[in-house]
């Protein structure tokens, strides 16, 4: 079984993209299992850019490939934002909680049929110079639904808790884990990529 580094310091994110590549027979490890520390300035103008971004570094750092990803919540009436800053929508450091706020403050009178919104995903993979095929590969994935009035569900993370799925009539947070796994923006993304990632099998 062959290794890939997964750039990410979110354990969050890496337990999902874990889960979701559970039937590939490749060993996801995170910078920190390899004792090594990926530090980058995320200021790509996309999320592919960003996603590759963390994947060259983490490539470089370790040797070895390097998986990654960017995404984001993109509010048509605002004009796509958050967009890629949505992890920092309420300022560099800002929590979960801080950033779902202002979402809500900049929607507070907007009525249902304008609430429309989308999750946004880049997935890529990032192999060293001195192995063979391609060096970079990049896959994306969306996820539409509409943003809610307030937070609902415990079992996510990020926007999920306000990303309503009209068809289910809840919330990401509200239907879980098992649930994003087959549906949501990044685990469209990395099962696009999985067809790259067999390459290692």
């Amino acid at each position: 079984m062959k290794s890939v580094v997964l750039a990410t310091g979110n354990t969050h994110k890496k337990d999902e993209i874990r889960q979701i590549l559970a039937d590939i027979s490749v060993e996801i490890l995170s910078p920190a299992d390899l004792g090594v520390a990926i530090d980058v300035i995320e200021d790509g103008d996309s999320y592919a850019e960003n996603a590759l971004i963390k994947a060259r570094a983490a490539c470089r750092a370790t040797g070895m490939a390097a998986i990654a990803d960017d995404s984001g919540i993109e509010v048509n009436a605002l004009g796509g934002a958050p967009g890629i800053r949505s992890a920092r929508f309420a300022g560099h450091n800002s929590t979960d909680d801080e950033n779902n706020l202002l979402l809500l403050s900049q929607m507070k009178d907007l009525p249902e049929r304008e609430r429309e919104a989308r999750f946004v995903c880049a997935a890529v993979l990032v192999i060293p110079e001195e192995w063979e095929g391609e060096k970079e590969m990049v896959c994306t994935g969306e996820w539409h639904g509409m943003i809610g009035v307030h937070p609902e569900g415990r079992h996510g993370f990020g926007y999920d808790p306000l990303f309503v799925i009209p068809e289910e009539g809840a919330t990401a947070a509200e239907l879980g884990e098992a649930y994003k796994r087959e549906h949501s923006h990044r685990s469209k993304a990395f099962r696009a990529l999985a067809e790259h990632l067999r390459a290692f099998d």
